[in-house]
């Protein structure tokens, strides 16, 4: 078996017959306000999915709660801008 750290991101790589590989996720939650209807939530999700890393977006229209779930660290400032772009803030 081979453990391996790359780039000093925390990504545990373990290999063995027949095995796969598995990387770190990270998972935040963040508010979002000003979102009064689905498309507000679409437009949120699609500026976020684009950041590279992000694996998944889910936005609660109700709470204005957006989880991202992603496969590096992201900076808060990388969500807060993509928040922006959609026309929305972090609350």
């Amino acid at each position: 078996m081979h453990v391996d750290t790359l780039g000093g991101y925390g990504v545990d790589i373990r290999l063995t017959k027949g095995a796969t590989v598995t990387t770190a996720s990270h998972t935040a939650e963040y508010t979002v306000s000003g979102m009064t209807c689905a498309h507000c939530v679409a437009s949120v999700t699609e500026e976020v999915q684009e950041l590279d890393g992000v694996t998944s977006v889910e936005v609660d229209l109700a709470t204005g709660v957006l989880t991202v779930s992603t496969d590096r660290s992201l900076d808060d400032a990388e969500i807060a801008a993509a928040v922006d772009d959609a026309g929305y803030a972090l609350a």
